[in-house]
Formats: structure tokens, C-alpha cells, sequence
């Protein structure tokens, strides 16, 4: 283990960090509230830390191993959680506890959207700008800006890299240079957020609400300038312009940087995952719209408006709201949970256990069966034409059997904390799948909790966002030996 190097690099990684609290205080400045010298605060402790770290190990300039990777990852998601809720802290509103702070911070940086605050709508615009930053960062900002950075800084960028990227194959890079890499998802995360600002506008936001929600949108966080969410505007285009978007960033980033670069689309309907993603995305909403139409919850063009809307929210682990899926009637609410624990595409910044990974279980459970049926026959599992290796459908069973582990572990801690059944289980998912609501006391909010709750529930969000391996590896005797 390289310390000296992880040390230089947190400290200098802290100092970039600092920088992102300047934004929220020009909109500080701009609204005139009172809360610009709480982001003055907390850019001057972010910093200072950070130069503190820094300087008596900044001549360190190794290259990074994969263990060092690992360990940066896990640091810099935990420390930039507890440095991203200062401002939460030492602002007098909303002045939160400092389990409430760090909770809100690492729900915005995992791209999570569960949240302790209510009463949104009378809140500072800056408080509210900076909730929506975190989730922009978090989505895919952070690491890549800092994979972009880091190899100008004499400091090899790949391990970080394949330790935050998410899917079962870790090991593909977009362009031969890991810096291109970084470069190229980041012009096209920003240029997603600009278009989904721009259509927001036109759709008749303000301009602050819709440069907000379109850093939550594409970042797949849900956070809201408004208690209602989504809900609050009530206009079917800003909805359709929410899944438009929602369904994009919930997509491989690999394709989109090939669409990019070779100017199609033909290709994202050629991909399994895609073809896969869509089709459940499409099943799911005409069940919904059934079950609302059948049980006249809603007339059937706002049934469709709704069932559409909200599919896709949860679905993409995305959170927003234009209604309270938690009392729809029947299957509903337990079929739409439990499909935030498909989540996204891989390389996307959705959550959950994504839905490669559900595809190859399916593939492998189909040729199970036609084992049984041909005992002798050879049969490889293929996404298209492309045999999988047995490697890495192993990955994604221990994937899959630590990531229902880790749940039922989480539940049971939750449960000992003396949560109901329905609020253990859905806080789990909702924090752990990175989707943000839940169900029973949690679909609201996770305010009522007790703080040990939270804690957990922050353990949680840093899991999911590093899909659970990232973090595990560090608590393994064979990662510290030498």
C-alpha cells in the first residue's frame, strides 16, 4: 500500500472539492439569504483539510496499485460525505443534526434522493441549488473529473476508475488513454444536463428549477427543489421530458460516447442490455396502467400519464414523484420496489444491481433448464452472439449472493433498531438500490428515523454506490497483506 500517495491524493482531491462550494454561494449571494457564510466555512475547512493532508507527502509520486484504488475509492466517497454536509450543518436553515447532515450529503453524492428535509419550498435557493450539486457530482462528475486530472498531476488514473465503474466487466475503456476515458463521458454528461436544462426551461421552468432538476435528472438522483417533486409543476410535457431523459441516463454511457463518435443510433437497439432495459421499462408500464384502470385509481389518460411517469422513476432508481406509489392498490407498490432492484444499465448513473447482471441470470437459469432436458448438450450463455465467459458469469452470481447478503444483513440491523417490517425492508432497498423512497414510514421521508437507523442507512448508500465489492474487499484480511 502506497499510503503517502493516497494521502496526497485525498488531500488534493478534498482541495477540488472546496471549489464546489463557491457556486451555491454566488446563488447565496444572488438570492441574498443567509447562508453564504456557511459555504464560506465550509470551503475554508474543505481546503484547509485538504492542504493539511496535502503537504507533507505532496513530493509522493508512485503509480497507484489496484488495492490503492480501492482504498481512494471508499476514502473519498466517506470523507467527501461527511466535508459535503457542513454547509447542511452550519447553515441556520435548515441547520440540521449532524447525523441529518452527513445522511443528506451522502444521499446526494451516491445519487441516492432519500432524504431527511421537508418544507423544500421555503428553504434558501442556495441550500436548495447545493442538494441538486451534490447529486450532478455524484452521478459521474467526481470520479471522472478526478481520473481526468490526476494523471496531469504525475498520478496514474485507471485503477481509480475500475474500481467506481459500475457492471460486471470492469476492464473496458472507451479511447486507449484512461484520461480520454474520463474526458469523453464528461462532455457527455454535461452535454446531457445543458439539453435537459435547455427542455426543462422551455417546458416553463424557471431557470433555477430547471438547471436543479436537470443536474438530478441526468445524475439519476430525484432530490427536488420542491416538496412535491416533479409533481409540483403538473405538466405533462416537463413529465415527458423527465422520462425522456431519465431513460437516456439510465443507458450505458459506452453507447453514448459510440453514438458520439459515429454519429448513430442503430446500434442502441442492437444491444441486449438495451433491448432488455426497454422491454421491462415497456411490460411493467402496461401492467401498471392495467392495474390503475381496472381499480379506477385514476381515469385512463392519467392513468397512463402516472404509470409512465412513475415506472421509469423508480425503474432508473431515480426517485421523482408525481404520485404516491406507496398507496397504489394491489401488486403495485411491491412490483415497482422490487424493480429499482434491477436498476439501470451498466456504465450508467443509475442504481441498483443493473440490468446486465439480471440478464445473465435469467440466460444462465434458461440454460439450467434446458440442461436438465439435454444432459450432455453443450450450451453457452450469449448477449447477442457473443458467447459469455464462465468467469464472469461466476462475478455475477457472487455478485448477486453478497448483494442479497449485505440486504438481508441491513435489514436485520434495521429491524434491531425497532423499525416495522415494511419500513426495514423498503429504507434497505431504497438506500441500498440508490433509489431514494420507500415504503411505510420512509415514503416520505427518512427524517422520523432514529439516528442509529440512519447510520446504517448511510453504510447503505456508499454500498450501492460502489456496488458492495468496492467497499467489502477493504474489511478482507488478504486486502492488507502485504
Amino acid at each position: 500500500m502506497h499510503f503517502h500517495v493516497i494521502l496526497r491524493i485525498l488531500g488534493i482531491l478534498l482541495m477540488i472539492f472546496s471549489i464546489t462550494q463557491l457556486p451555491p454561494l454566488g446563488v447565496s449571494l444572488f438570492y441574498e439569504d443567509s447562508t453564504h457564510w456557511a459555504f464560506i466555512s465550509a470551503f475554508a475547512i474543505t481546503l484547509a483539510t485538504g492542504f493539511i493532508i496535502w503537504v507533507p507527502v505532496y513530493t509522493a509520486k508512485q503509480e497507484l496499485s489496484i488495492r490503492d484504488g480501492f482504498l481512494v475509492t471508499v476514502l473519498f466517497w466517506t470523507v467527501l460525505g461527511v466535508f459535503g454536509s457542513l454547509p447542511l450543518m452550519l447553515a441556520e436553515s435548515p441547520g440540521l443534526t449532524a447525523v441529518d447532515a452527513v445522511f443528506e450529503s451522502i444521499s446526494g453524492l451516491t445519487t441516492t434522493g432519500a432524504t431527511v428535509m421537508t418544507g423544500l419550498d421555503k428553504l434558501p435557493h442556495s441550500i436548495l441549488y447545493y442538494r441538486q450539486q451534490l447529486q450532478w457530482l455524484g452521478g459521474m462528475g467526481i470520479i471522472v473529473l478526478a481520473v481526468a486530472i490526476l494523471p496531469m498531476l504525475g498520478i496514474g488514473g485507471m485503477q481509480l476508475y475500475r474500481a467506481e465503474a459500475p457492471g460486471p466487466v470492469k476492464d473496458n475503456k472507451l479511447t486507449p488513454r484512461i484520461t480520454e476515458t474520463a474526458k469523453a463521458l464528461w462532455y457527455i454528461y454535461l452535454s446531457l444536463t445543458i439539453a435537459c436544462a435547455a427542455a426543462y426551461w422551455l417546458a416553463g421552468m424557471t431557470p433555477f428549477d430547471a438547471i436543479g432538476h436537470s443536474f438530478s435528472t441526468v445524475a439519476i438522483g430525484g432530490f427536488s427543489t420542491h416538496d412535491a417533486s416533479i409533481g409540483h409543476f403538473d405538466s405533462a410535457i416537463i413529465e415527458s421530458i423527465g422520462i425522456f431523459f431519465m431513460v437516456v441516463a439510465g443507458i450505458n454511457f459506452g453507447l453514448h460516447f459510440f453514438a458520439w463518435r459515429h454519429h448513430t443510433l442503430t446500434h442502441y437497439l442492437k444491444d441486449p442490455e438495451v433491448q432488455f432495459y426497454l422491454s421491462l421499462l415497456g411490460l411493467v408500464i402496461l401492467l401498471t396502467l392495467f392495474v390503475l384502470v381496472m381499480t379506477h385509481t385514476y381515469p385512463a389518460v392519467e392513468a397512463l400519464r402516472k404509470a409512465a411517469f412513475m415506472v421509469v422513476s423508480v425503474a432508473t432508481t431515480t426517485g421523482y414523484a408525481t404520485a404516491d406509489f406507496a398507496h397504489w392498490p394491489a401488486m403495485l407498490p411491491f412490483m415497482l420496489f422490487v424493480l429499482a432492484f434491477v436498476g439501470g444499465c451498466a456504465s450508467s448513473t443509475a442504481g441498483g444491481m443493473k440490468a446486465i447482471r439480471v440478464l445473465l441470470i435469467l440466460k444462465q437459469g434458461y440454460r439450467e433448464i434446458l440442461r436438465l432436458i439435454h444432459p450432455n448438450a453443450v450450451i453457452p450463455v450469449k448477449l447477442g452472439q457473443r458467447p459469455i465467459p464462465d468467469r464472469i458469469l461466476q462475478a455475477v452470481w457472487g455478485f448477486f449472493s453478497v448483494y442479497l447478503i449485505v440486504f438481508v444483513v441491513m435489514l436485520i440491523a434495521l429491524l434491531a433498531t425497532g423499525l416495522d417490517q415494511i419500513t426495514a425492508w423498503s429504507a434497505v432497498g431504497a438506500t441500498l438500490n440508490n433509489l431514494g423512497p420507500g415504503l411505510g414510514d420512509v415514503s416520505a421521508h427518512f427524517g422520523g428515523l432514529n439516528p442509529t437507523a440512519k447510520w446504517i442507512l448511510c453504510l447503505a448508500m456508499l454500498l450501492g454506490r460502489l456496488e458492495v465489492f468496492t467497499m467489502l474487499v477493504l474489511f478482507t484480511p488478504a486486502f492488507w497483506r502485504r
